[in-house]
């Protein structure tokens, strides 16, 4: 067992194993939070779901996690404070990296087949700024994280809409997660996503899909198994055109989606990648109340919310 530690204020302490498998234990010793970061080379992706889970959340008291193989000589780095963390930061909020996003993408503008689907939650603020620029109609799409049971911040794998399941083996071989267990935390995740579904639309329909362009948008790219349910469940209705937008991506997860979507587009792709939360400045969490509230404000303007039903 190897300890790292630091006398400087505000920072967290880390522990990790260096054999087939690590615990992760995240100790706050001040009262603002601060972030860890494991930087285990082409490995790194594997941990970005569980970093962004505390990245951007007060730690209080003592958190662990069991994670995915951490070869030998993983280096350890401790962002120190809030400050450092700052000067790292490419976006303001949401909506800043919506609009940035949206410069990307105007090949796309005022074209008639168009449309925009956002990755509730977070990716809602994103999508409507570039619905916004593109002049395109706007609506969700909803797929939910399966988190590790104990570890819900660690994915291990994702469910969307059309019964698609994707699993992140990173994860699910390493831990030896059973066959109960996933079809356990899948089908309590369902009955959430049909909820969410129901409440986002308000009784609306799923859109129209067959034979248009498809912008599929979120906040970010970790691991991207969330990303990944939901373009495989697009697939399936059939879209001429499927397009991943993203502010930002771990590198290798972004080109990963090349042969999977018909275009993809990543505004950063930073190395190293850390954790999606940590390039922006305001990341916090978007309430169903703002979404549905988003999806109001862009009919209002003018911007209809799709109500066809996927034919």
């Amino acid at each position: 067992m190897t300890i790292l530690d630091t006398d400087a204020p505000s920072v967290l302490g880390l522990r990790y194993d260096l054999g087939e498998h690590a615990l992760i234990a995240l100790h706050n010793l001040s009262d603002r939070a601060c972030t860890a970061v494991v930087d285990v080379g082409e490995g790194a992706e594997c941990l970005a779901d569980l970093l962004d889970g505390l990245a951007h959340v007060p730690v209080e008291g003592k958190h662990s996690a069991a994670a995915p193989k951490i070869r030998r000589g993983a280096r350890i780095t401790l962002l120190h404070n809030a400050k450092d963390r700052a000067m790292k930061r490419l976006f303001r909020d949401r909506y800043d990296a919506g609009r940035r996003l949206a410069d990307l993408l105007m090949e796309y503008a005022h074209v008639p087949d168009v449309l925009v689907l956002a990755l509730p939650r977070g990716g809602v603020p994103v999508a409507y700024e570039v619905a916004l620029a593109l002049d395109a109609p706007l609506d969700v799409f909803v797929v939910r994280k399966l988190g590790v049971p104990g570890h819900e911040e660690l994915a291990m794998g994702a469910i969307a809409s059309g019964g698609v399941r994707v699993l992140n083996e990173d994860v699910v071989e390493p831990l030896r997660i059973p066959v109960h267990v996933i079809d356990a935390v899948a089908a309590r995740e369902r009955a959430v996503l049909e909820e969410r579904e129901r409440a986002y639309r308000d009784g609306r329909p799923a859109p129209e899909v067959r034979g248009r362009t498809v912008i599929l948008v979120d906040d970010g790219l970790a691991t991207g198994s969330t990303m990944r349910a939901a373009a495989r469940a697009l697939r399936r209705q059939g879209p001429a055109r499927l397009v991943v937008a993203v502010p930002v991506a771990a590198p290798e997860t972004c080109a990963s989606f090349q042969g999977e979507v018909d275009a993809i587009v990543c505004a950063y792709t930073p190395h190293p990648f850390y954790a999606v939360g940590i390039w922006y400045a305001d990341f916090s969490q978007i309430s169903d109340d703002e979404v549905r509230e988003l999806l109001a404000r862009a009919a209002e303007r003018g911007l209809p919310v799709e109500r066809a039903h996927v034919g």
